[in-house]
């Protein structure tokens, strides 16, 4: 029996199956849809605005790791144990000698600097990722396959900050990019900068081996010596990425331009003002929890952007691109009704998302379609850093507005009939497919290349959307629980999801939303819920479109979320007038910023 994608190739060719066959399109959302840890995307991020291309194959596995059998197997034997025998060796670490005490270093390090695969505890489990507790956590070369497991996301955020022209991030000067200039050596950087503790540049600013720690320092933490002895034991920062991983950072922004802005002024603000006036721990935790707020509004803006696309052909301008509106659990779970609401809510989103991975296929094929039509190539529609006139072009095509819409579409019906007698026999499900349809060929197409690729395209883009919502974390998005429900007689579980709003979460926003031109200043209650219903589409105490909810049911959640600012010293008011009730930050800026 012939595999679906052997049949796809003989109809469709293997050169265009090889592009088809997937669930990115980079041109929309430049990241590969697939589940990531957001803890570890900040290490790729600082070494690619320090150096200015992309993170390659450093030391770790020969410096910590077994010195014989196969990458995989000494990747597995690379625990925090051995991490800790070798570390132990350090000449600037003294009582660590025996096999308690290398314990007690074992447990240092998997507290503050490393992260064991899929979470595990233990001193004898693989180690898989390093935390963000320094910039020295860039020399740190995990996880390994660096691009299947951060799934570009990296890339994607510096070329969001250093917002150049071109098809590649380019180094710059440091009055060009304001404050997060690429290539360029720490102090000019705010990122890198707030990071950068205890370090300086010895030698030339582009050798791996620049950075180097002040002995004679005394103001880093534990956790970050910990992390210089680990990267001092490397002895180098990884080398730039080679091979079939070219080395140079794509320019290629998301199409939610609007959110992508958003985003990075968001990172701008927040860095450029509490990064020297917030305990370092703090302004970890809340700089994860906006990066995972501002790829949650990117990853929603998008599924908009495209159902808007799929029905009409094109993109709608910068300032309508709205992102989805959910309602948000201000319970943190603790109300039934208002976590249900929350998951109901979600539960739409999700099954409209679901939608997502045919849109894409569509958008492949059309793309394929237009880049091998030579009178499109000759336009020379540019695509970077924002692909919007390209995907509006395949738009016109889609509705017949392109001169070349026809020869398209004929082609694609061409390959149908062909694909149909190909399937009929094993695939007769999807052979049926194709045959009916009304509007254009490239959506029957798009759902039968979707059903052969099988669950693993919306498995996927669900590990997606639980990694951008930083679910179930501290200083996340999202809480998710496993729910029993009937499903045509029988019992089935699932997972219900829900936005909320942690602590952690709700300190971020504060402290950013009291920014105006990067100076604290006074905003009422209702002005706050207002920017989180314009700006990221949290509806507090509004009812999201499509969704009904009773007024006290709004009332109730508003009152939650007054009552937990003002347990967390968030919010102040001299008496019940809602215009009185105004924000107060727990971090001041200091007298003159």
């Amino acid at each position: 029996m012939s595999t679906a994608r052997d049949i796809v190739e003989q109809v469709l060719s293997p050169k265009m199956t090889q592009e088809i066959w997937s669930g990115n399109y980079d041109k929309v959302l430049p990241i590969t849809i697939n589940g990531f840890d957001l803890a570890a995307i900040l290490p790729a991020v600082f070494y690619m605005l320090r150096f200015g291309y992309r993170w390659g194959r450093g030391e770790f596995l020969t410096v910590f790791g077994p010195e014989t059998g196969t990458i995989a197997k000494r990747r597995r034997a690379t625990t925090i144990a051995r991490v800790a025998d070798r570390l132990a060796q350090h000449e600037r670490l003294a009582g660590f000698d025996n096999e308690a005490e290398k314990a007690v270093l074992g447990d240092l390090l998997l507290c503050f600097c490393l992260i064991n695969a899929n979470n595990r505890l233990g001193r004898d489990q693989q180690v898989q990722r390093v935390a963000p507790v320094h910039y020295m956590a860039s020399w740190i070369d995990l996880p390994y396959y660096y691009a299947s497991n951060l799934r570009y996301v990296p890339e994607m955020i510096v070329a969001m900050l250093a917002n150049q022209d071109g098809e590649y991030v380019q180094r710059q000067d440091a009055f060009s990019s304001a404050g997060f200039p690429v290539g360029q050596e720490y102090e000019e950087n705010v990122l890198v900068r707030a990071f950068y503790q205890g370090m300086e540049i010895q030698g030339h600013p582009d050798s791996l081996t620049a950075d180097q720690f002040r002995e004679e320092n005394r103001q880093v933490g534990l956790d970050q010596i910990l992390m210089i002895r680990l990267a001092q034991q490397l002895g180098t920062a990884p080398q730039k990425a080679s091979g079939q991983e070219r080395d140079r950072i794509s320019n290629q922004h998301p199409i939610a331009e609007k959110a992508a802005n958003n985003f990075a002024a968001d990172i701008r603000r927040f860095v450029r003002t509490y990064s020297t006036i917030m305990p370092r721990h703090t302004f970890l935790e809340m700089l994860e929890s906006c990066i995972a707020l501002g790829l949650t509004t990117i990853l929603t803006s998008v599924v908009e952007i495209l159902f808007t696309w799929a029905a009409r052909g094109e993109i709608p301008p910068c300032h309508k691109q709205d992102p989805t509106y959910l309602f948000v659990d201000c319970s943190n779970g603790v109300e039934g009704n208002l976590r249900a609401q929350a998951e109901a809510s979600m539960d739409d989103f999700v099954r409209r998302a679901q939608r997502m991975p045919v849109i894409l296929t569509a958008l492949r094929l059309l793309d394929y379609k237009a880049r091998t039509n030579r009178r499109i190539d000759n336009e020379n529609i540019p695509t970077r850093p924002y692909a919007t006139q390209w995907i509006n072009m395949l738009g016109d095509v889609l509705e017949g507005r392109h001169t070349e819409a026809g020869r398209i579409r004929y082609s694609m019906e061409d390959l149908i009939a062909d694909l149909a007698d190909s399937l009929a026999e094993e695939y007769p499900n999807e052979a049926e497919m194709l045959q009916d349809y009304e509007i254009h060929p490239v959506w029957p197409l798009a759902e039968t290349l979707t059903s052969l690729m099988g669950v693993k395209a919306l498995q996927s883009f669900m590990r997606m959307i639980d990694a951008v919502l930083y679910a179930d974390r501290p200083n996340g998005l999202a809480a998710k629980r496993s729910i029993s429900q009937n499903v045509d007689g029988r019992r089935r579980r699932r997972v219900a999801r829900s936005l909320v709003l942690t602590d952690k979460m709700l300190d971020f926003l504060v402290h950013l939303q009291l920014l105006r031109h990067e100076k604290q200043q006074e905003l009422s209650l209702p002005e706050f819920l207002r920017n989180l219903r314009e700006r990221y589409g949290f509806c507090v105490d509004t009812v999201p479109p499509g969704m009904s909810t009773s007024n006290d049911l709004l009332q109730r959640n508003r009152m939650r979320l007054e009552r937990r600012l003002r347990e967390l010293g968030l919010v102040t008011g001299v008496n019940d007038a809602e215009s009185m009730k105004c924000l107060q930050p727990r971090f001041t800026l200091h007298s003159g910023e």
